[in-house]
């Protein structure tokens, strides 16, 4: 089976691509390759992010990688957390701080609108990097709900739904969201290639 890897050590990053492509191609997690490097994400865009650990993992492990970069960008805050949104409250990943601190920062505000952006960069599949976007709006709640999801899904609520992404199917959270959607093109992407492997660094 074909393989590349994801640029992650998330397992929830990781169930969900698997999950949406379904066995066409074998994914692999930085622990996987042996990568346990501190990866630089100090770029000024979703974009710029995705591929620099794109880049480092091709050119330093030799696998065809794709990497993302997501995060949540309310209207009420500026467009924060926007690519802070892993480590709005300091410490990387720690979804609780980083929930409290948004609702506390949201705290008397009227306009709870916000989206969720992805970008995904896939290196080693074609002569120069490919990007593939996936965005969805909604608004932020008052106080979580639901136990599913990660990250701010307990706060959002996608615009035509009544209830969060933590309350949600992980096959409906796919649906519309915006990793969904970004991996979407990816799978879409990579369908429509002529060649049946990715190109390899080793």
């Amino acid at each position: 089976m074909e393989e590349f890897v994801f640029a992650t050590n998330n397992p929830h990053k990781l169930h969900e691509l698997r999950r949406l492509l379904d066995g066409r191609f074998r994914v692999l997690g930085l622990a996987d390759i042996g990568c346990h490097d501190d990866i630089p994400e100090d770029a000024d865009s979703f974009d710029g992010n995705a591929l620099a650990k794109a880049q480092w993992v091709y050119s330093r492990y030799g696998y065809a990688c794709a990497a993302d970069d997501s995060g949540l960008c309310v209207d009420a805050l500026g467009g924060a957390p926007g690519i802070h949104s892993a480590r709005f409250a300091g410490a990387h990943g720690d979804s609780k701080a980083n929930n409290a601190r948004l609702l506390e920062m949201m705290a008397g505000k009227t306009d709870r609108k916000a989206a969720f952006h992805t970008a995904i960069a896939l290196v080693g599949f074609a002569d120069s990097p490919m990007f593939f976007h996936g965005s969805v709006q909604g608004s932020i709640l008052e106080a979580p709900h639901g136990e599913g999801g990660f990250g701010y899904d307990p706060l959002f609520v996608p615009d035509g739904w009544d209830r969060t992404f933590a309350q949600a199917s992980e096959d409906e959270k796919n649906a519309v969201s915006h990793r969904g959607r970004a991996v979407a093109a990816l799978c879409k992407y990579l369908d429509s290639l002529n060649t049946s492997y990715p190109h390899q660094n080793k």
